[in-house]
This record gives structure tokens, C-alpha cells and sequence, in this order.
């Protein structure tokens, strides 16, 4: 059987508990087309780059399927007629990440780099700059004056 990767966005008032029935609902149709479902992850509520369907955010979740190529086209025909989901993509792949996606380690990572009070990542010492030089003075005349003088 093929491996695929399948990431859907769900809308984003959805509850989370709803978009966990949807994924159990996909979960339900490529397992009765004879396919297994490898790892579900729900990468929560993200912002879109732009809106779609007048929605800002989405509920990210990705499904990794071991399965053969019926259960994917079932498992888009009933997505794309779900109104919950606002896109989805399906992906052909050679073999599956083994641990977490890297939308996974990317949260982990930001989540760690973060300092005692959670500022952000520290700037370092940026050193002695240096003294900037004496300040010009400013020429208040319209632009076309300075030149004639």
C-alpha cells in the first residue's frame, strides 16, 4: 500500500473537540477502505496567510495513511463536501517522518527558546558602538534654494 500525507484546516470556531471528531471521521473512512490511519497530529489553531471564507485562523491536524488509493480519493470526496473543513491537501510520499512533524518540533523549539520572563531569544552583547559623529546641522530652505546657492 502507499504512504500519504493528509493535512486538513477546519474552521476556526470550532470547538476542539469538534475538529477531533473530524479527524476520527477520516480516521473511520480510510480504515473501512482497507487503510490504516499511522499517526494523527492536531497542530491547533493557527493564523492563515490569508483569509479564506472569511476565516483568519484554522485548526491545523495532519494525518499520516498507510493505505491503498480508493480510501484517499473516499476520504477527499468527504471532506471537500464537509462545510467544517475550509481546505485540505493529500500528499504521495516515499516514507513516513518517524517522531514528530517539524510543525511539531518548530512549537517545541519556540517554546524552549524562550527566556526566564518568556521575552524572546537574548540579543547578546552588541559591544561598544562607538560615538556617532557630530550632527549635521539641518537647512530648513526649500530644496530648490539650496541648489541655487
Amino acid at each position: 500500500m502507499a504512504l500519504y500525507e493528509h493535512v486538513f484546516l477546519a474552521r476556526q470556531d470550532l470547538a476542539q473537540a469538534q475538529v477531533d471528531a473530524l479527524a476520527e471521521n477520516a480516521t473511520k473512512i480510510v480504515e473501512e477502505l482497507g487503510g490504516k490511519i499511522v499517526k494523527t497530529e492536531t497542530w491547533g489553531l493557527r493564523g492563515l496567510a490569508y483569509r479564506i471564507a472569511k476565516n483568519r485562523k484554522a485548526h491545523y491536524v495532519l494525518l499520516e495513511i498507510d493505505g491503498p488509493s480508493a480510501a484517499i480519493v473516499e476520504l477527499e470526496r468527504q471532506i471537500s463536501l464537509n462545510e467544517d473543513v475550509i481546505r485540505y491537501m493529500t500528499v504521495r510520499v516515499d516514507e513516513h517522518e518517524a517522531g514528530p512533524s517539524a510543525m511539531m518540533r518548530r512549537n517545541e523549539r519556540d517554546r524552549g527558546g524562550r527566556g526566564e520572563r518568556g521575552e524572546g531569544r537574548e540579543r547578546g552583547d552588541r559591544g561598544d558602538r562607538g560615538d556617532r559623529g557630530p550632527r549635521r546641522e539641518r537647512d530648513d530652505r526649500p530644496r530648490d534654494d539650496r541648489d541655487a546657492a
